[in-house]
């Protein structure tokens, strides 16, 4: 009767990890990187200035970095839904949009139509969106013009001229 090796049970196989970024070393890390370095080195031979002030100089950027990484992305963040209310002024105007249509296999051309402006969206990536009256979604970049709706007015409208003016003396 045959057997089976022990080393292919699943239990015995290695896990399999995932790289999610938690290989790179943050602020903290160097820290007590560098305090275990201190505290380690021998004390008849102690760590060169130097080269404590150049680690302490690179931990200090690093700190620096992460700061200002921060705030740039509080900086976009702002950006982004002060850009989701500038572009919510649209709703309920007329805009001419483009779009790039083909011709054959080889050219296209520009076609451009008009539509009202129902909603506008970011999506995940910042980009703004814009749904037309025709339920379809457009890129902000697509807008070529945007101007109050037009009323219902009637197609001729009554002229005021001299002669149909009464005149009293």
């Amino acid at each position: 009767m045959p057997t089976i090796n022990e080393s292919y049970f699943l239990q015995n196989q290695p896990k399999p990890t995932s790289n999610t970024g938690q290989n790179m070393l943050g602020k903290d890390d160097f820290l007590k990187l560098l305090i275990t370095q201190l505290q380690n080195q021998d004390p008849s031979n102690p760590m060169d200035d130097r080269e404590f002030i150049a680690q302490m100089a690179q931990f200090s950027s690093l700190e620096q970095m992460t700061n200002m990484n921060k705030t740039i992305q509080k900086f976009v963040d702002v950006q982004t839904s002060q850009s989701l209310v500038q572009f919510s002024e649209l709703i309920g105007k007329e805009v001419k949009w483009v779009q790039e249509v083909d011709v054959d296999e080889y050219r296209t051309e520009l076609q451009y139509s008009e539509n009202k402006v129902q909603s506008v969206k970011v999506e995940f990536d910042g980009t703004i969106r814009i749904l037309l009256d025709n339920n379809r979604w457009i890129h902000h970049e697509q807008l070529t013009q945007i101007s109050a709706v037009k009323e219902n007015q009637p197609a001729n409208p009554p002229s005021r001229d001299a002669s149909s003016e009464e005149t009293t003396d």
